[in-house]
């Protein structure tokens, strides 16, 4: 063995090593990361708390089907009293009245201190006249039963206009004594688990448990019919994550199947095939090696990409092994000869791949950063490993008799360049008439979540009232008081809006545990039982209530004036702990406030986001932001969305600049280059036509056509010269163009978007610029021309 190829084979030794040694400590992912920004600004870093971590994100909406009501019922208070002794889970109601008597207890003794209406001007005596006015006039009311019993120790009416305000909201139906949906159809829970939302493992083992305490429930007769449903963005997260696998697993499986089946066919020898393997696997774990070690992680939409590289990089062997022959077709060894075509095909595709390592998207950048390694290396291995692995007089069989046939159709192919001018025409006119839709701006269109999910989760948030926080103002602050205090001034700001109608409402920890100050300031406005009983009997004197009947509220005073603030740890055993909780979060060193906002009527109308940013600007106090979760997270898609077309664009110019370097000949450029748009044109008219809109995964795949794509143009400019393409290079290209369309075609029947958008641009686009490149490239062959 010569000293060259040893070496080189010491090297590939080495390489295969190493990149094994780095994917044994790789941590592999399917979770949003991929998604999410390498450099967020304010809002989009508050975006990605919420979806990783927020209260929402560790909301479990469950449904429990079949049966009558009284099963379902029945059924939801044992699965509730299960998971409620598991400490996975932080909250779990249904309906039940578990923690109402300790909140109206808590509410009670502190209504003082809660109180917003509480203020010095309330115990003068006009103040208290106007208050216990007010209350007495409720006697006539619904409410008047409730009013009379706390008239004497409330008459101010602290009590009820706390019960009101945390009462008030969108409220679960009844049936049989728990949670039921509108139609009366469903048992409904809401469960939070205590583990944060990005914890895919701990969400799993919580959505298990549940199902597992559901199925332990199931006994007798009338528990035999009923079933369980589940929603939630842990459940969308764990559902995507078992998706991406099984898909990323099944289309490995018959990728390969398909592309060894197909070798095996064009070899009929199985070490031309293990050998042809080699660069494949080569590049595919050098490039997983890459990602790793440039990402710290690989997400597994990156591996569900890199299956369809086998398509691709087994190319370089095909090319090899057809047109190898040690006699040589004029008896010289071919290598040679396709050798630079291969080297400019695999550098106009580093040129396109490598605009995508610039992106703020870390799965683009993944994507980017994988496809220049892989292709790299499996190229590099086929040109310097695998020629030293062939054994002496290796040849496959003669696929020449193919390839004659291929170059009387390849004769022929010119008569077909108006035709192809006047689809590229017609392509075009589409594109143009449908160029409002070209481009969807949701991130919600790569979501792996079926839509039959999506509208479960839509009817279970509406029968339960849960929060879609798709509004939400964060204070943030250094610790959690001064959060609490920030929460209460923004809450003055927000306060106006209600009554102009551009909220409906907003949350605030601060309604569940107002920060100390406050309440101090609540206390310190109880007047002293002496000044209280005079100010007492002067309210009264116009009133149909003696002072005398309200001795009690003067003894609830006094001892409200010697209580100790609430502090977090009064709130155990309530409901408003959990919500105090959810609200008010550390996250990286510092707390958080979050204020959810309502939109007016019921959520009819959206919320005026200009209205609310001018009603927070200011210089002074608390610093808030206002954040649509929505609308942030288009913004944040969007994003991506520009820069990917200006890194594809730059990608473009790139392959532009190197073809016309290295063809040194306009001409020749417009050759290679004419055929890729077409078939780019076609693909997207193509789309568009069928009623897909264009993510950015789309925009890879367009990339790809034009990587794979100028392999085929680059041959048939090389052969330009002469009378065309040699047999054996057309047989080669056939070859090659079936097994990338086998790689990248499979992808088009996955489930998950961002790999079907791969395949349905990638598999047509590929056969149509072999086919663009034959007929743009062909000329009238006599000697090959039928008489």
């Amino acid at each position: 063995m010569r000293p060259r190829r040893a070496a080189a084979l010491a090297a590939w030794v080495t390489l295969l090593v190493a990149c094994v040694a780095v994917i044994a400590q790789t941590r592999f992912t399917a979770d949003l990361s991929a998604f999410l920004p390498r450099t967020p600004t304010a809002e989009q870093q508050l975006l990605v708390d919420q979806l990783t971590d927020g209260m929402v994100s560790r909301l479990l909406l469950v449904a429990i089907e079949g049966g009558d009501a009284k099963a379902r019922a029945d059924a939801s208070r044992a699965l509730a009293q299960r998971l409620r002794a598991d400490p996975a889970f932080g909250m779990v109601a249904n309906g039940e009245p578990v923690h109402e008597e300790h909140d109206r207890k808590l509410l009670y003794h502190n209504r003082y201190l809660l109180s917003p209406a509480v203020a010095p001007e309330r115990f003068t005596a006009v103040g208290l006249e106007a208050a216990i006015g007010e209350s007495v006039a409720l006697l006539a009311s619904p409410l008047g039963m409730l009013t009379k019993s706390l008239l004497p120790a409330d008459p101010t009416g602290e009590m009820l206009a706390l019960v009101e305000r945390f009462e008030a909201g969108a409220r679960p139906a009844q049936a049989e004594g728990a949670w039921a949906s509108r139609d009366g159809e469903r048992a409904l829970l809401l469960v939070q688990t205590r583990a944060a939302g990005s914890d895919m493992d701990a969400q799993q083992a919580a959505i298990a448990a549940v199902r597992s305490a559901f199925e332990a429930t199931r006994h007798g007769a009338a528990a035999a019919g009923l079933s369980l449903v589940m929603s939630g963005p842990g459940v969308f997260a764990v559902d995507a994550r078992a998706t991406i696998r099984g898909e990323v697993t099944r289309l490995a499986l018959l990728s390969t199947a398909i592309v060894v089946t197909l070798l095996l066919f064009i070899y009929r020898s199985l070490p031309a095939l293990v050998l042809g393997l080699l660069p494949v696997v080569t590049g595919a774990v050098a490039a997983v090696a890459a990602v790793s070690l440039g990402f710290g992680m690989v997400h597994g939409i990156t591996l569900g990409f890199g299956t369809t590289l086998v398509g691709e990089a087994v190319d370089y062997a095909i090319y090899l092994f057809v047109q190898h022959d040690p006699a040589g077709e004029d008896g010289h060894d071919a290598r040679p000869a396709f050798w630079p075509t291969i080297r400019l095909g695999v550098m106009t595709s580093i040129c396109g791949f490598a605009a995508l390592l610039f992106s703020g998207f870390p799965g683009l950048a993944q994507l980017g950063l994988y496809s220049v390694t892989g292709l790299v290396v499996a190229a590099t291995t086929a040109r310097f490993v695998l020629p030293a692995l062939l054994p002496s007089g290796f040849r496959i069989r003669d696929v020449s008799p193919l390839g004659r046939r291929l170059q009387h159709l390849v004769a022929g192919a010119h008569r077909l360049r108006w035709p192809l001018v006047a689809l590229t025409l017609a392509a075009a006119a589409a594109i143009h008439l449908h160029r409002d839709r070209v481009w969807n701006h949701e991130l919600a269109a790569l979501s792996p979540v079926p839509t039959t999910a999506q509208a479960l989760d839509q009817a279970l948030r509406a029968d339960l009232g849960a929060p879609d926080v798709r509004y939400v103002v964060v204070v943030s602050a250094p610790d959690r008081e001064a959060a609490l205090a920030g929460a209460e001034e923004v809450g003055g700001r927000l306060e106006p809006l209600l009554g102009e109608g551009v909220l409906g409402g907003y949350e605030s920890p601060a309604h569940y545990l107002p920060s100390q100050a406050t309440q101090l300031a609540r206390r310190a406005s109880l007047p002293e039982a002496g000044l209280l009983a005079t100010r007492l009997a002067d309210a009264t004197a116009g009133l149909p209530l003696s002072a005398e009947r309200l001795a009690p509220f003067l003894a609830e005073v006094e001892a409200a004036r010697r209580r100790a603030p609430l502090t977090r740890e009064d709130l155990e055993g309530t409901s408003f702990a959990l919500a105090a909780d959810s609200l008010l979060v550390r996250q990286h060193g510092h707390w958080s406030a979050l204020l959810p906002l309502t939109a007016p009527d019921g959520g009819a109308r959206a919320i005026d986001a200009a209205r609310v940013r001018a009603a927070l600007a200011t210089n002074d106090g608390a610093q808030a932001v206002f954040v649509d979760t929505k609308g942030e997270s288009d913004r944040l898609y969007a994003g991506y969305l520009q820069e990917a077309r200006l890194l594809a664009f730059a990608g473009l110019a790139a392959i532009v600049a190197l073809l016309a370097l290295t063809l040194r000949s306009a001409r020749r450029v417009a050759g290679v280059l004419t055929p890729l748009a077409a078939a780019v044109l076609a693909v997207v008219a193509g789309l568009l036509l069928s009623g897909v809109t264009l993510t950015i995964l789309h925009l890879v795949g367009l990339l790809l056509i034009v990587a794979v794509g100028s392999n085929y143009a680059l041959f048939f400019d090389r052969a330009a010269g002469a009378a065309g393409p040699t047999p054996r290079t057309l047989a080669s290209m056939l070859f090659a163009t079936l097994t990338t369309v086998a790689g990248f075609g499979l992808l088009a029947f996955s489930s998950v978007p961002v790999l079907q958008a791969i395949g349905t641009t990638v598999g047509p686009g590929a056969i149509l610029a072999l086919v663009f490149s034959a007929i743009t490239a062909s000329r009238p062959a006599p000697d090959l021309r039928p008489s």
